[in-house]
C-alpha cells in the first residue's frame, strides 16, 4: 500500500443548503473521506448560493464534525447571475479559497478583467468556466459524428476554446490569478500550454469523465453520461491525457455533482447535466496513470489554492490518504454510498482501493 498527502478535490457539489435530497453536507463529507479526499472545494451550487461571508461561514461551521475539511468556492457574481461581483474580499476572509460561477461562463469580458484586478491585491483566484453560452446554444453533447448520428444538438469545441483564448488575453492584460475549471478540448490544452510558457498565472483542471470516456458511450442515450463540458471524441481525450502527463493540466477533479432521479429520468435533451464521481476517482485514474501521477493530480489543488499542506513527518499534524494500487474491480451501482446515484462510472473497470484517511479532525480506516 501507499501513504500520500491527503487528497484535495477542486470541484465538488453537495446539495445542502437547499437540495438536501441530493446530498447533505454531513453525508457528502463521509463520501469524500471514504473516497480518499481530506480537502474538498465546494462549489456554490446551493440555494441560497454561496455569495456572502455568511454563506461561507455556514459551510465551514456545518462541517466541523467531518474528517475531511470543506473549502468553499464563493460565487464570482451575486447569485451567480453574471451581473455584479459578489462580496469577494469578505468571503476570502471568511475562508473562501476561490471565486467562480459554477458551469456558467462569464459573458461580460470586462467583468473578468475587473475581477482579476480586484482580487490580485489579496491573492484571490478567479475561476472562469470555459463555455460561450451563445455558441453552445441548446447543445447537449459534443458536436461530432456521434451527435449527428444520434440526432442530438452539438456543443462545438469552439464554444470552449473561444473563451479560453479570451480569458488568457484578459489575464495577460490585467494580471491576477486565473483557474480554468474542467477543460475538455485539445485546443484548450494547447492554448493553456502557450500561456504557461509566457509565464501567465493560470492553472486548469480536467474532470474525471472527460479523461476517461469518449462520446461513443452515448449510443444508448444514458443521461448519466450527460455532463458539461460534454464527453468529446478520441483526439480530444488523447490530448487531455497527454496534458496530464506533461503537466499542462494541473489537477484532476471528480466534478462530483449529485442529482436525484427526477433530474436524470427524462429524455436526453431535457435531463440535467452532471455525474457523481468521488467514489470512482482513484479506481478510474489508476487504469490510466501511474501511482505517482495519480497522487500528483489529486494533491496539486493544495498548492494552487493554498490549502493547508503538512509534510508526512513524525510529530507533524497528520493529513494523509492510505491506498493500494492492487486489485481490479467493477463499479457497481449497489456499492455507491452517495445519496444520489447519477454515476457515469457504473460498469467501468477500476483498479486499486482507498484504505483510509487520517486528519487532525478524525480518521476513517478500512
Amino acid at each position: 500500500g501507499y501513504i500520500s498527502q491527503g487528497w484535495a478535490d477542486s470541484s465538488v457539489s453537495f446539495g445542502e443548503p437547499g437540495y438536501e435530497e441530493r446530498e447533505t453536507l454531513a453525508h457528502g463529507m463521509t463520501v469524500a473521506a471514504r473516497s480518499g479526499f481530506t480537502q474538498v472545494m465546494l462549489n456554490p451550487t446551493t440555494h441560497p448560493i454561496t455569495d456572502t461571508r455568511s454563506g461561507v461561514n455556514y459551510l465551514k461551521s456545518a462541517t466541523v464534525g467531518a474528517i475531511a475539511e470543506v473549502f468553499p468556492i464563493g460565487a464570482l457574481t451575486t447569485e451567480s447571475k453574471g451581473d455584479y461581483l459578489a462580496e469577494l474580499y469578505d468571503m476570502q476572509r471568511a475562508g473562501a479559497v476561490a471565486f467562480g460561477d459554477y458551469k456558467r461562463g462569464i459573458s461580460q469580458a470586462n467583468l473578468l478583467k475587473i475581477a482579476l484586478q480586484y482580487t490580485a491585491p489579496f491573492g484571490g483566484i478567479v475561476l472562469s468556466f470555459p463555455c460561450d453560452a451563445s455558441i453552445m446554444g441548446k447543445g447537449v453533447v459534443n458536436e461530432y459524428i456521434t451527435s449527428t448520428r444520434l440526432g442530438l444538438k452539438g456543443i462545438p469545441a469552439l464554444a470552449e476554446e473561444i473563451i479560453v483564448a479570451r480569458d488568457l488575453a484578459i489575464l495577460e492584460y490585467a494580471g491576477g490569478r486565473l483557474h480554468i475549471p474542467t477543460i475538455s478540448t485539445a485546443g484548450s490544452v494547447a492554448l493553456i500550454a502557450q500561456a504557461k510558457a509566457k509565464g501567465l498565472d493560470v492553472s486548469c483542471s480536467v474532470a474525471l469523465g472527460n479523461l476517461h470516456f469518449t462520446d461513443e458511450i452515448l449510443e444508448n442515450f444514458d443521461t448519466n453520461y450527460k455532463v458539461l463540458p460534454p464527453l468529446r471524441h478520441e483526439e480530444h481525450v488523447e490530448a487531455l491525457r497527454e496534458g496530464v502527463e506533461n503537466g499542462t493540466i494541473d489537477m484532476i477533479t471528480s466534478d462530483h455533482y449529485p442529482l436525484d432521479i427526477e433530474c436524470k429520468a427524462k429524455e436526453f435533451d431535457l435531463a440535467d447535466f452532471g455525474s457523481i464521481g468521488l467514489e470512482a476517482t482513484l479506481g478510474i485514474l489508476l487504469t490510466h496513470f501511474s501511482v505517482e501521477k495519480t497522487v500528483e493530480m489529486l494533491t496539486n489543488a493544495k498548492k494552487r489554492f493554498s490549502l493547508p499542506s503538512t509534510p508526512i513527518e513524525i510529530g507533524k499534524k497528520a493529513n494523509i490518504t492510505l491506498f493500494t494500487d492492487q486489485g481490479d474491480w467493477v463499479m457497481n451501482k449497489k456499492d455507491i454510498i452517495s445519496s444520489s446515484k447519477n454515476c457515469a462510472f457504473v460498469g467501468e473497470n477500476c483498479k486499486g482501493k482507498v484504505q483510509g484517511v487520517i486528519t487532525e479532525r478524525g480518521q476513517w480506516l478500512v
